[in-house]
């Protein structure tokens, strides 16, 4: 693996937005809040132009994203990038990237999720260069700073961290067919109500998670202990699907490379239905992609809307049991914060034990 160097106190960490853009006063100063906690911390902080801008889902058209990452990519006093937010669109400036030119440049920390997989999966499978798999930047204005996000850059400066499942997570959207645009416009479209507001409360942007729920990882085959090590690779399933078949597609190629550590497969789902869910896996299992798998570990999903009285676990237990390897569920990864900060590209070995689990990466 093309691993970057690790992340010192003084270096530069880069923001861009090649997804959305962080627009609105409180999602404003929320950046600032964080870009301040980061500095703070010893770091120096570059932002890019966009970062501050949206229409219609995108931060800047995609051949402008593009370039604005390229413009970090290449600066060789930053270190690593921690992007704006995710989105819907960031596929609309893979075409604007020359990935034979960033194959000789040096490698960056990258870190994301959600969206993000476009870069993360890719730039794992195409140039071997791990990613971090965790929150974009507005968490890091969190006071104090949950641990996650504490690993997240620990991480980047080097160390092989043992993550533990957490005792509590945030609750999962109940994501039902006849109140499925209310939710969403619940969840997603509150900026008139940002706008209104005369005065930014400082200390409420510094919250943490809103941790109700208990998290109970799940061996969905019925092992007491799951153990599993090897080569990640994974993201956002609703991105990954969109690569299947393309030009972009290297997982084979990935795979055939790194057979020898093994493969584990980490996934989570933003929001889909349960027969879109089994056909995704299915199109994955039948291009290969499950080849020398010694294990697949499941985040948690926002939106899962459960058609045919089949949930997210039954569906996943469907398509996968003829794979006859270890499976596990509902782990802390992905939309439903907080999520562990997973290294794209790295070993990992993980152990799923009685509803708790541990994540340990190793640099080899």
């Amino acid at each position: 693996m093309n691993y970057p160097q690790f992340l010192k106190k003084g270096d530069v960490i880069g923001i861009c937005a090649p997804s959305g853009g962080i627009v609105g006063e409180e999602k404003i100063t929320k950046l600032e809040l964080a870009e301040e906690q980061l500095e703070n911390m010893g770091y120096k902080i570059l932002e890019t132009e966009s970062v501050r801008k949206e229409e219609r889902g995108r931060s800047a058209s995609g051949e402008q994203r593009a370039k604005e990452f390229m413009e970090l990519l290449e600066n060789q006093n930053v270190k690593s990038i921690i992007f704006a937010t995710g989105g819907d669109f960031l596929i609309e400036m893979l075409d604007f990237l020359d990935f034979e030119k960033i194959r000789f440049l040096e490698p960056k920390w990258m870190q994301g999720f959600s969206d993000i997989t476009g870069i993360s999966f890719l730039f794992n499978t195409i140039l071997d260069i791990p990613t971090i798999y965790c929150q974009t930047i507005k968490d890091y204005a969190m006071v104090p700073l949950y641990r996650n996000l504490k690993d997240a850059l620990r991480l980047q400066e080097g160390e092989e961290v043992v993550q533990k499942s957490f005792e509590k997570c945030e609750k999962v959207v109940d994501f039902r067919i006849e109140d499925n645009e209310q939710k969403t416009n619940d969840i997603f479209e509150n900026n008139s109500e940002i706008l209104q507001k005369d005065i930014v409360d400082i200390e409420e942007l510094k919250k943490g998670y809103d941790l109700t729920e208990k998290v109970i990882w799940k061996n969905i085959f019925g092992q007491d202990r799951i153990e599993m090590k090897g080569r990640s690779i994974g993201g956002c399933l609703d991105c990954i699907k969109s690569f299947i078949g393309t030009k972009y597609d290297r997982v084979n190629e990935y795979i055939e490379k790194h057979k020898n550590d093994g493969i584990i497969w980490f996934l989570e789902v933003f929001e889909m239905n349960t027969p879109e869910l089994y056909r995704t896996l299915w199109q994955m299992k039948n291009a290969g992609y499950f080849k020398y798998c010694n294990g697949i570990i499941f985040g948690r999903s926002l939106f899962i809307r459960n058609d045919y009285d089949i949930n997210f676990n039954d569906t996943v237990k469907e398509v996968l049991k003829d794979l006859d390897i270890p499976v596990i569920c509902d782990a802390d990864i992905g939309h439903v914060a907080p999520q562990m900060a997973i290294v794209n590209g790295a070993i990992l070995e993980i152990i799923s034990e009685k509803g708790k689990g541990i994540v340990k990466t190793y640099f080899d």
